[in-house]
Order: C-alpha cells, then structure tokens, then sequence
C-alpha cells in the first residue's frame, strides 16, 4: 500500500469527524466552529500529502493561504460571539436569528 493512500484515509477520517461534529451538534456554536476548523484541517494535511507526493510547492502555499483564511474565520466568529454573549448573556442557537434584524 503505497503512503499516498495511509494520508487519504486518515484524511477522510479527520473531515468526517468535522462533518459529525457539525451535523450531530447543532446547538453549541463552539463544537460547530471547532468542527469546521477540523475540515479546514483535513484538507490542509490532504494538499500538503499530495503536494510532497507529487513533488510540487503550489499545494503547500495554498495550504498555507487556507490556515490564514481559517485563523481569520476563527477570529472574527468568537469575537461575535463573546459580543453577542456580552449583550444577552448566553449563546444560544435557535435565539440567534436576532442579528438578522
């Protein structure tokens, strides 16, 4: 079994974790925030795998450009959220609908 194929599963393992996460805990935003950043994650090791297999550099950077993309989403989503739990004084989801108005 050639290494390509052991960082594709462990790969899929990691981005199916992050979709369970996300699907299966829909009221706390924290473990929906931390399951995307898994998927981010996972695609991350997966560009990197592919880029060393096939001797190339172009996924390495898109990778790094996918890490800063991310820790900005991370960033700005938990300052929401700290705001948003400094007014009302909790966080929950089926209440959110009031940042629409």
């Amino acid at each position: 079994m050639n290494s390509i194929f052991i960082y594709i599963i462990f790969v899929l393992v990691i981005f199916l974790f992050g979709i369970l996460g996300f699907v299966l805990n829909r009221k706390n935003i924290l473990i929906m925030l931390m399951s995307i950043e898994l998927m981010l994650l996972a695609t991350n090791v997966y560009f990197c795998s592919v880029s060393v297999f096939l001797d190339d550099l172009v996924g390495q950077i898109f990778a790094i450009f996918v890490l800063t993309i991310a820790a900005s989403e991370s960033a700005i989503g938990l300052a929401i959220f700290v705001i948003y739990h400094r007014v009302y004084g909790n966080i929950v989801i089926e209440k959110i609908n009031i940042l629409r108005n």
